[in-house]
């Protein structure tokens, strides 16, 4: 296990490698970060221009720029900013902590309903509740994210209207001011939590509960299951030790494969809830321009997802015993 776990990371390495350098070339011709202070009125002198492109080594050739960038990340330096007081490093950092803790809680609730709701259905398959489950599972995939989010912020300022108290946050991932020390933060951070989990978990959920349904059908109906069911043993066992394991392999593949399309997601709950996470400091990068930003963004993500993938493959081994790694 820790050779195949190795020959893994080794892997992923050049795949990270090959993807900064799309990134860097897409972002770099994506627009020019010096629009912004050209478009001044009144116009900066020739010279300050000229310092601003030095400073933010658009004087370089491309891949001169893009080898002094990746070599500089090994000492904590992400490239100049167009904002020139901003560290990239540290606000990205914290960015994509404010996110993660929504993408975290999202595909655990997600995952829970989906093997919940899968193996429900599959288990009663043809039923009334396997139908409604179905039914509901692709309401679900039809709602866009964002469509969804604003249904569930709309919903959260009538319900505190109605009750006449502030109980479900709508605006941003936490108070300016909170009292009552550590207990107090936590809850308020909670309680900011809970609208965009609900909204980006039930998006996830939704495909993932077809999978692991169609997934549980396809073992139910395997040889050595029905050997186990002839052999006497209860139904409960052979559902967990037998079943259960080996069906919730292509779910480990799918959600890892679907990481991407949750931080999307993420970025686009965090703006209908203005949270000022990764979604947040994207945008702002875009905006402005921001190519080093940009990079540093999805050199982020990037990276979650080939950690994650990695996960997935050693979970293989766990789920099915009769996995081994040569």
């Amino acid at each position: 296990m820790l050779a195949y776990a190795l020959r893994r990371f080794l892997i992923s390495v050049p795949i990270l490698i090959a993807s900064t350098f799309v990134v860097f070339l897409m972002a770099s011709l994506s627009g020019n970060p010096l629009n912004q202070l050209m478009a001044k009125n009144p116009p900066p002198p020739p010279h300050t221009i000229e310092l601003e492109r030095q400073r933010l080594h658009l004087d370089q050739p491309l891949l001169e720029r893009y080898w002094n960038w990746l070599t500089g990340i090994f000492r904590g330096d992400f490239g100049p900013s167009v904002q020139s007081t901003m560290d990239i490093g540290s606000e990205v950092t914290s960015a994509y902590l404010v996110t993660l803790r929504l993408i975290a809680a999202a595909m655990l609730i997600a995952l829970i309903l989906a093997v919940i709701v899968g193996v429900v259905s599959a288990v009663k398959q043809y039923s009334g509740i396997d139908y409604t489950f179905t039914f509901t599972g692709f309401l679900f995939l039809a709602m866009p994210s964002f469509w969804f989010a604003i249904l569930l912020k709309e919903a959260g300022i009538s319900f505190n209207n109605a009750v006449g108290d502030q109980v479900l946050y709508t605006i941003g991932d936490s108070s300016v001011y909170v009292s009552g020390g550590a207990w107090a933060q936590l809850a308020d951070t909670l309680g900011h939590m809970v609208l965009p989990t609900i909204s980006l978990a039930l998006i996830s959920f939704a495909a993932w509960s077809r999978f692991q349904r169609g997934s549980m059908l396809e073992v139910l109906n395997s040889d050595y299951v029905r050997l186990a069911r002839a052999k006497g043993l209860p139904r409960g066992r052979v559902m967990r030790r037998h079943a259960l394991r080996t069906a919730l392999i292509p779910l480990a593949t799918v959600t890892a494969l679907d990481l991407g399309s949750i931080i999307s997601g993420a970025v686009v709950t965090e703006t209908v809830f203005q949270w000022r996470g990764a979604g947040h400091f994207l945008l702002q990068a875009i905006q402005r321009d921001d190519v080093y930003a940009i990079t540093a963004w999805l050199l982020f993500s990037a990276t979650i997802i080939i950690v994650l993938n990695l996960v997935a493959d050693l979970l293989y081994g766990v789920l099915d015993p009769r996995i081994r790694y040569a």
